[in-house]
């Protein structure tokens, strides 16, 4: 096996780093060191990257923010030959190869935002060997003319990001990922294959290896935790008026409002842009152009928040979101956590909170029962998906009504189990008491049993309440025995209990397309007394936003925690600006300069000179060389400098497209 680390100059090939006595991870650290500015490599980065560099298959499952495309993109620098990266986003195509070439390394995309003269262009300049990592979207895979260039070119690795988009089972199941094997089949010799993704739970994790025909390969989890996420969950009477709440405590700051449906979406950024609030919007009902420009807007932090359907986000790299927000609760724990892990991909303290409302189920339940996305599958298989679906949007429910650690609702769906206490999430930090609730259940048991196991949860908790509806009086619910019996007991206290029922096995609730709630082996216990069920109750129904300290800003680095000092903050305020100024120039967005995490760094090292510069955390060689100056001079607080000349060529913004 031949390595070499591209663009440095250095004998080619890992023979050199064996007769130095060190072993390519050593080298593989210079090359993080050189291009990404960073140290160290973070959790089962190492791991991933040497087995890549042994020419194994490879598959790592890491949450987002974690550092994937480390993984991949440092072997990609090292290996002879070019590294394909497939990717199913225009946006987290365009993102990433940003980043690499403000970090120094040229890479391209091919997509169907390039015109076929670009197209062209690019696929040229590739064959002749100029771009060292390629990300081309899935359909491109088997057209003729990429096809062509595949045959020629010398492909070491073809890195499947997002990898869950292969699987049916997964939240994001695109059909040309399929696509994918048939283009490897095609190659003159088979490449180092890897695959990573954010969430994928066992299942999918499995259909990923079986269906890219990954040989033996080396598969590292790394876990799905994100200590730096504070989580909540609220059930507010005016969904606008708590978020509204939340985003005025949270002023300057980006983040992301997410809605189910365009019509919310257009709701909310209406009512926020009428309010003053620096807010964009981004839906499939809007035009390409708009859509486009009021992403940029967003990322180029000229709109702070962005309002939006699951549409946006995948792939985007904005490392300062420091708050999620879901107006509505998504299909599933899978998006969920994906779009929550949006915040904090610096790995500073980040806000997540989903409004629940009982209409978010209904909402989902019609997305599932009309999904167009499969099509392509047979009537058994879209049954069988749409049944997985509905079992996805219960655990979902569940995790909205759960007065256990959030935290560790979402850790055990991944299949991971640690402690029932975080400390960082809005059940933990509230008051609870333990409440028997063995009369509510026997009288929604006893309705489950009396109608004869006919009818959904609505029906069940509106006969045991003793609503007066029209479907009540259709099905004669009125003369249920257990009609009225729990009158005095609050609607939404009963679905808590309806649910719990639900999540501890006392009831069952079908997953076909009406829902229906089922007795279990464990429902006559309570019937016949032998059982009590008692359950922890919030003694405050509704939990505030967790409120934003109005202390100066904490930084972490390692493991070390403390608050910025007054000059700190001043100092932070300058760096930002600087960078903001620097981005317009560069016409990138602010992130790629320096991330956050990058700013606070240079406000505690204070670095005088190159050496303590390179020093900080996400300072590579080239980037040294193209703002270091600057940088310095703003950190010691003088007047910032013009751009010092380097010995580097930075691309221009049509090669960083790859024309």
């Amino acid at each position: 096996m031949r390595i070499v680390c591209w663009n440095n100059g250095a004998e080619s090939g890992y023979k050199k780093q064996r007769r130095n006595g060190n072993s390519f991870m050593s080298l593989a650290k210079k090359v993080l060191k050189q291009y990404f500015g960073y140290d160290s490599f973070r959790e089962g980065q190492e791991e991933l990257i040497e087995s890549i560099l042994r020419k194994q298959d490879t598959f790592g499952i890491m949450p987002t923010g974690a550092g994937k495309s480390i993984c991949f993109q440092v072997p990609a620098l090292m290996m002879e030959g070019i590294t394909l990266v497939i990717s199913p986003l225009i946006s987290l195509m365009k993102d990433q190869v940003e980043g690499l070439n403000q970090a120094g390394v040229h890479a391209a995309y091919l997509n169907s935002s390039l015109t076929a003269g670009q197209y062209q262009k690019a696929l040229g300049l590739a064959r002749q060997g100029r771009y060292k990592i390629i990300y081309v979207a899935p359909e491109r895979l088997v057209t003729d003319a990429f096809l062509d260039f595949a045959m020629q070119a010398n492909i070491a690795m073809l890195v499947v990001d997002e990898a869950h988009c292969v699987s049916q089972w997964g939240q994001d199941f695109r059909p040309s990922y399929l696509k994918i094997v048939e283009f490897i089949e095609k190659l003159p010799k088979r490449p180092v294959i890897s695959a990573f993704t954010a969430t994928a739970t066992k299942e999918v994790r499995d259909d990923i290896i079986d269906i890219l025909l990954l040989q033996n390969p080396t598969v590292t989890a790394t876990g799905f935790d994100r200590p730096n996420l504070y989580f909540a969950v609220q059930s507010p009477k005016d969904k606008y008026a708590s978020m509204k709440n939340f985003l005025q405590m949270h002023p300057g700051q980006s983040g992301i409002v997410y809605c189910l449906t365009r019509r919310y979406v257009e709701e909310v950024y209406e009512r926020l842009k009428e309010e003053g609030f620096s807010v964009t919007k981004y839906h499939a009902g809007l035009g390409d152009g708009e859509r486009k420009a009021n992403q940029e807007d967003f990322i180029y932090s000229r709109a702070e928040i962005m309002v939006a359907t699951n549409a946006f986000g995948m792939g985007i790299d904005k490392s300062d979101v420091r708050f999620v927000v879901h107006y509505n609760m998504p299909k599933n724990m899978e998006s969920y956590y994906q779009e929550a892990g949006r915040a904090g991909r610096d790995g500073e303290a980040a806000e997540c909170v989903l409004l629940y409302a009982g209409q978010d189920v209904v909402t989902n339940q019609f997305f599932i029962d009309n999904n167009k996305d499969n099509q392509e599958l047979d009537e058994v298989m879209r049954r069988l998906v749409a049944e997985r679906d509905r079992e996805r949007l219960r655990k979902m429910t569940f995790y909205c009504f759960t007065n256990e650690c959030l935290r560790d609702y979402i850790l055990r769906y991944f299949g991971e189990y640690g402690s029932s206490y975080c400390g960082n999430c809005s059940n933990c930090l509230s008051r609870f008491e333990e409440v028997d609730v063995t009369e509510m259940a026997k009288g929604i048991i006893g309705c489950v049993q009396a109608s004869r196991q006919r009818f959904g949860t609505a029906m069940i908790v509106d006969t045991v309440h003793g609503a007066n509806t029209a479907k009540i009086r259709k099905y004669r619910m009125e003369t249920n025995p257990y009609y009225g019996k729990l009158a005095k007991a609050p609607t939404h206290k009963l679905r808590k209990v309806m649910n719990h029922l639900q999540l501890y096995g006392y009831l069952h609730v079908t997953n076909d397309e009406f829902a229906i709630v089922k007795l279990t082996e464990k429902s006559e216990a309570v019937l016949k007394e032998e059982e009590r069920i008692v359950m922890k109750m919030a003694k405050e129904e509704e939990h505030p936003a967790k409120a934003k300290k109005e202390k100066s800003r904490k930084w972490t680095i390692g493991v070390t925690e403390d608050e910025f000092t007054k000059t700190e903050e001043e100092m932070f305020e300058r760096l930002r600006a600087l960078r903001t100024e620097i981005a317009r120039e560069e016409k990138v967005p602010p992130y790629i300069v320096f991330s956050d995490k990058t700013l606070v760094h240079m406000c505690i090292v204070k670095p005088k000179t190159k050496e303590e510069m390179l020093s900080v955390s996400g300072v590579g060689e080239f980037k040294y060389e193209k703002y270091g100056g600057r940088f310095l001079t703003c950190v010691q607080g003088e007047s910032k400098t013009p751009l010092q000349a380097t010995g580097y060529q930075t691309c221009s913004a049509a090669e960083q497209r790859g024309i």
